[in-house]
Formats: C-alpha cells, sequence, structure tokens
C-alpha cells in the first residue's frame, strides 16, 4: 500500500513540492548521490507511460475508426479527449499530492492509466474508449505535473536538468514503444492488444512508487527538520551537502506561513512575470505542431500515398528518431545551456515543416516526393526531441520562486494540456478546410514565432541554483538574466 509520506504546501490552487535549493553548493556531486539517482529515474519512469499512449493510439485510430465506423471528427475526439483528462488531472494533482503524496498521487495514476487500457481494450462502444481515454488523459496529467518537479527536488547541480531531460526522452521512449507494438500488430488489425499494453508497465511502476523516499522539502515545511535532515543525507550520500541543502531551504521558507498562489500572483510582479513565462513556453511548446505529427503520423503518411502498413512502419521511424535524439539531448542539455539549445531545435522545426509544407502544398508526387516528406518529418521530429520537447518541462521547474512553485507550474502544465487538446481537436478540420500545405507552413510560423520569443525572454538556466535564480527574479533582473 503507497503510503502519503511527501506531501507539499499547499495553496489554493493545488501544491506541488518545494524545491530544495542549490545555493552555496554547485559541485555536481551534490546531487549525485545514488539515492537520489534511483529515485528520481523511478519517477521519470512516469514518462514511458504518458509516451506509450502517444504511440499506441496513433497506431490504433484508424482500426478504431474502421470497426465504429467513426467520422474525421469523432476521431479527433477519440485522441483529444486524453487532454481534456490531462487538464482536469494536472489541475488537480497539486491538491492531492499535498493532501495524500507524491508516491500516492503517482500511484494513483498508474493504476487510472491501467483502468483506462483496460476498458479501451474491452470496448463495445466508442463511447467506453472515450471514458477509457479520459481516466488515462487524467493519470497523465498527474504524472506530467508531478514527475518533473519531483525529480528537481531530488536532485541538484547538473544531475537536475540530465534527470528532468531523462523524463522527456523516456516519454520519446514510450512513444517508440507505442509504435513499434502498433506496427507489428497492424498486419492483423488488433488495436485491442495495442490499446491495452499500457497495464503491463503501469503494474511495475506502481510497484516502484511503494520506494520511493518522502519530500525533504515538504518535511522542512512542516518543521519535521530531524527527519528531513535523514532523508538528504540518505539523497546526498553526504553529510555536510545535506546539512548545507536543509540550511537553504530553511531559509528559502523562513519562520513565517508559505504564501498561497493567488496571494502571491497579486502582490509580486516578479512572480506575475515567471508564471507568464512558464506559460508561454508551454503554449509555444504544442504551436511547434509535434503532437500533430506524433497523433496523426500515420494519417499523414496514408494521404501521401503510403499503403497502411507503410505507413505504420514510417511511423516507427518517426519515433526512433524522437527516442535516439532525446538520449542524445540528456547530454546536450548540460553542455550547449537551454538558449542554444532551444532556439536551435525551433529553426530546426521551422526549416523542416516549411519543407513539408511545399510538398504538400505542391501536391508533389511520386517516390521522390513522398521520401522528401517522410525527411522533413524525420527531421522535424529530431529538432523537437533536442530542445524544445525537454527544455520547456526543465525550465519551467526552474524559473518558479519556492512560495508559488506549485502554482506557477500548475499553471504551466494547464496551459500544456489545454494547447495540446486545441491543436489536436482540431487538425483533421483545419487540414480538410486549408489542406496540409498551409496547415504545415503555419506550424513553420509559429516555430520562428518561437525563436523570437526565446530570444527575448528565455534565461539560461544551466548550473545555476534554484535560490539564485529566484533572488535574480525578486530583484526585477529582465527574464532572460535572472540566470546570470
Amino acid at each position: 500500500m503507497l503510503q502519503p509520506a511527501d506531501q507539499s504546501v499547499a495553496s489554493p490552487h493545488g501544491a506541488v513540492p518545494v524545491t530544495p535549493a542549490t545555493a552555496g553548493s554547485p559541485p555536481p556531486s551534490s546531487g549525485a548521490g545514488g539515492g537520489a539517482a534511483r529515485a528520481a529515474l523511478t519517477t521519470a519512469c512516469a514518462g514511458l507511460l504518458v509516451g506509450l499512449d502517444t504511440g499506441l493510439i496513433a497506431e490504433a485510430l484508424g482500426f478504431i475508426g474502421r470497426d465504429f465506423h467513426a467520422s474525421a471528427r469523432a476521431q479527433e475526439w477519440v485522441v483529444s479527449v486524453l487532454m481534456v483528462g490531462a487538464l482536469l488531472g494536472s489541475g488537480g494533482a497539486g491538491v492531492f499530492s499535498s493532501r495524500f503524496g507524491r508516491r500516492l498521487a503517482l500511484g494513483t495514476a498508474t493504476l487510472l492509466i491501467g483502468l483506462g487500457a483496460l476498458l479501451c481494450a474491452t470496448a463495445g462502444l466508442i463511447g467506453q474508449i472515450l471514458l477509457g481515454r479520459f481516466l488515462i488523459g487524467t493519470a497523465i496529467g498527474i504524472c506530467t505535473f508531478t514527475a518533473p518537479l519531483y525529480i528537481s527536488e531530488l536532485t541538484t547541480g547538473r544531475m537536475r536538468g540530465t534527470m528532468v531531460t531523462t523524463f522527456s526522452m523516456l516519454q520519446s521512449a514510450g512513444i517508440l514503444l507505442g509504435y513499434l507494438a502498433g506496427g507489428i500488430l497492424s498486419g492483423g488489425g488488433h488495436w485491442r492488444l495495442m490499446v491495452g499494453l499500457p497495464v503491463i508497465p503501469a503494474v511495475l511502476l506502481f510497484m516502484g512508487c511503494a520506494f520511493l523516499p518522502s519530500s525533504p522539502s515538504w518535511l522542512a515545511a512542516k518543521g519535521r527538520f530531524g527527519e528531513a535532515r535523514k532523508v538528504l543525507r540518505s539523497l546526498r550520500g553526504d553529510e555536510a551537502t545535506a546539512d548545507r541543502e536543509l540550511d537553504n531551504i530553511r531559509r528559502e521558507l523562513g519562520a513565517g506561513k508559505p504564501v498561497g498562489g493567488f496571494a502571491l500572483l497579486r502582490t509580486k510582479p516578479f512572480f506575475r512575470r515567471s508564471v507568464a513565462l512558464g506559460i508561454g513556453l508551454q503554449i509555444m511548446q504544442q504551436l511547434t505542431g509535434i503532437n500533430v505529427v506524433m497523433y496523426y503520423a500515420p494519417k499523414i503518411l496514408e494521404g501521401a500515398h503510403f499503403g497502411t502498413s507503410a505507413a505504420a512502419w514510417a511511423t516507427v521511424m518517426v519515433g526512433a528518431v524522437n527516442a535516439v535524439v532525446g538520449v542524445l539531448a540528456i547530454f546536450m542539455v548540460s553542455r550547449w545551456g537551454r538558449r542554444p539549445l532551444l532556439v536551435t531545435s525551433c529553426v530546426i522545426m521551422a526549416v523542416a515543416l516549411a519543407a513539408a509544407g511545399v510538398i504538400e502544398g505542391m501536391h508533389l508526387q511520386g517516390p521522390g516526393a513522398v521520401l522528401a516528406l517522410m525527411a522533413a518529418l524525420l527531421v522535424f521530429v529530431a529538432g523537437f526531441g533536442m530542445g524544445a520537447g525537454p527544455l520547456v518541462w526543465t525550465l519551467c521547474s526552474e524559473i518558479q520562486p519556492i512560495e508559488g512553485r506549485d502554482f506557477g507550474v500548475a499553471c504551466s502544465t494547464l496551459a500544456n494540456w489545454g494547447m495540446d487538446w486545441a491543436v489536436s481537436n482540431t487538425f483533421l478540420s483545419i487540414v480538410s478546410v486549408a489542406g496540409a500545405g498551409w496547415t504545415f507552413a503555419g506550424f513553420s510560423v509559429m516555430n520562428v514565432v518561437f525563436v523570437l520569443f526565446t530570444l527575448a525572454l528565455v534565461p539560461e538556466t544551466r548550473d545555476v541554483p534554484l535560490d539564485v535564480i529566484e533572488q535574480h527574479l525578486e530583484a526585477g533582473r529582465p527574464l532572460r538574466e535572472i540566470g546570470r
């Protein structure tokens, strides 16, 4: 039984754990304890479940549409009802974890994923599939809210960026596994097996959640400093480092009662700026067009005269590129820095989608055009995986001040799922009106806007202690300079 051991500071909007500061202890070793790495990696495995559903539904969608005689609009809802659940899940995850603990929140999410997958696999009506995917979406909302922040809480120094990026990389690996399973099962049209597969990793992660540690920041916020010190020493593997980190947490929390997110938003202009930046980052990530490709890749390729089986296996290539680049991003994020990697990522995506728009808009035919479209989609996915995918989640877990981190990340996560729903729920309809060429061109333009957004507002936070970022934010520095 998972116990509600690690909870968070509550706010009117919800709660997430207060991330430990790292001031005065920048050496990489401070976050390199074996306990921290194991706990962070277990938490990051939630990304595998998030990605697996994306890959599986992309491959199963056509078969579901055929068996239930579903229109394009109904198929859009099969995909996008997940985002409605994710909106609710991410919005309520903070309150749930504040009351019952991080481990129970993640454990509950895995149970919801398993239940939702079973409902989809046994569906006799399309309404049952919608219910199952709504439950899966609720669980995914909890996971995407919980995992990046909890990882940031468990780790410090360079490991912080690496392990949050691992969460994103495992999402990519999950998508690839979903595509592979779909490619294998698509020959026989076994879509029920496809949508039922998440039950297995959900059960495994549920068991892993039982071994996650309590939150040292929550313990400290409750005045249980002795227990917090014990957990920190276990995570860091070094008493001096743990004690220094606990002193930083004490100083950040102060002697008073933590201020709620809404109150902080009303009274602190610096907090309004950090919340707005987090929301902007998540909206721009979705407007890159990534989930259009990941959810609808088989349909896009079938429209380019790929056969059903060929489209399924070509989609596996998309997942493979996404996964490989996700692994490379783990190493790049701590070497290149956030801003250069994010700008490079958006430029690559803009060029790739512009090429796809030209191919589709000019209705080019023949093997050469088909291969060129496939290459453009692969380059686009690679561009996203190297920067915009992992870095947005990393930045959103770093830029919020300790007192308002629960509220700030809740807002940005809600923005992510809201925009994800808007894009995925309208893509097929937009294509039917404007055509694939203009649709791809529009997303290309949005990637150019993302470049400008990054240059103007996004800070470089590589190796910068969280409390230093907060100090610069409170001092009124421009957003792009709060990491300096």
